[in-house]
């Protein structure tokens, strides 16, 4: 089937089973504990994604925003040997019908496709409305490496590596790279990653700041499960908007930040969560975050 499987997660508080669905190649499962794991499940080609399985995950992290049940996302791959090698270039996307006489590619169609591809990827990790943990357990190279940068928090495997294969294939960078890179290491080193196209390994990659923690092979997962079932305990409105702030604080001027960051606390304020931390506070423990 083209489509995802809509999944209508029915979760009893008192129990530990989680629901677990397959579709197109990515494996998801929502745990009674609110994290949601997208498990990149194409083990047999370094889960390489078909434009099948980008387009599924891209609509998971759509319905997770508007999903009550899910407070934080963590993404991982099948294996030990891969979190993503980026697209799988031997299954194009369809191509609509056209004249006999066109040619093959016309002005735009590529375009369209990386904008509708990645880009459209990249950007639900991005403007998802839950924290998205990215738990790193083997190379992330080209597209994959993007998709392990435009997390909020980043779990890295001692044996994994970045990839940013782009210039060995001579094109430019896709999915959004350019723009998530030079905002998270700035141009020079931006430029020297891609420029060059060597591998960066997990100690320099946490040296360069894009990965919060290295740990053995073994406990990629387990790790960024943690950390996302700490996020997923927050206040889930709130972490939502200050992930907005944070993701809008470089591409706008210092007004427009001021005005977003009062709009915010308008919004937030009045939240369950936001009165729960107040009372919290004034009652002298320890807040309970429904994610409302």
């Amino acid at each position: 089937m083209d489509a995802v499987h809509t999944i209508d997660y029915i979760l009893d508080p008192n129990s530990p089973i989680e629901e677990a669905i397959i579709t197109e190649g990515l494996r998801h499962e929502l745990g009674d504990d609110g994290v949601l794991t997208l498990t990149l499940d194409r083990a047999e080609v370094h889960n390489a994604l078909t434009w099948k399985t980008r387009d599924a995950l891209a609509e998971e992290l759509v319905r997770a925003s508007a999903d009550t049940f899910v407070r934080a996302v963590v993404i991982t791959g099948a294996g030990d040997r891969a979190f993503c090698a980026g697209a799988d270039l031997r299954m194009p996307p369809p191509t609509a019908a056209r004249p006999a006489d066109a040619p093959e590619r016309v002005h735009g169609d590529v375009a369209r496709s990386v904008a509708n591809g990645w880009q459209r990827v990249i950007a639900s990790v991005l403007d998802c409305d839950k924290p998205v943990v990215a738990a790193v357990n083997g190379a992330a190279a080209g597209a994959g490496m993007h998709l392990a940068l435009a997390a909020d928090v980043v779990v890295m495997a001692d044996t994994a590596r970045l990839v940013p294969v782009f210039v060995r294939r001579g094109i430019v960078p896709d999915g959004g790279g350019a723009y998530l890179l030079t905002r998270l290491v700035g141009p020079h080193v931006a430029k020297r990653l891609y420029l060059f196209g060597d591998d960066v390994s997990a100690a320099e990659a946490q040296q360069l700041g894009l990965v919060l923690q290295v740990v053995p092979q073994a406990e990629t997962l387990a790790t960024a499960l943690a950390l996302a079932r700490r996020l997923a305990a927050g206040p889930t409105r709130t972490l939502g908007a200050t992930k907005r702030l944070i993701n809008h604080a470089l591409d706008v001027d210092r007004d427009t930040a001021l005005a977003e960051e009062a709009w915010a606390q308008e919004s937030i304020m009045t939240t369950a969560d936001a009165q729960e931390g107040v009372q919290a506070f004034v009652q002298r423990r320890t807040p309970v975050f429904r994610g409302w």
